[in-house]
């Protein structure tokens, strides 16, 4: 869905950023708030430059570059014993790593 802006639309209110700060718990001064209605008004209006390009023949990406699959092959090789593993550790069960519960 594309979403075209019309020149001379009013882009954000400051009734939207007032909507938007109690959605996001934000307590702001009437000044802040019309700071950032003007900023987010800036970047939606440099959205509004950008409708204009011509982007016909320009495919979508999903990254700037052509990249493919940049991992490498597992493979199995020599790993570390269980003692060798656990011999720093300051606390252990049996053969694991002992850790402080989280909750």
């Amino acid at each position: 869905m594309q979403v075209y802006l019309k020149e001379g639309e009013v882009l954000i209110t400051k009734k939207e950023v007032d909507h938007v700060a109690l959605l996001s718990r934000l307590e702001l001064t009437e000044e802040e708030k019309e700071i950032y209605t003007k900023q987010l008004d800036a970047i939606l209006e440099y959205f509004r430059s950008l409708q204009r390009l011509d982007t016909e023949n320009v495919p979508p990406t999903a990254h700037v570059l052509p990249l493919q699959n940049v991992f490498r092959e597992d493979w199995v090789g020599q790993h570390m014993s269980r003692e060798d593993a656990l011999a720093n550790c300051p606390d252990r069960e049996g053969s694991y790593f002992r850790v402080p519960k989280i909750v």
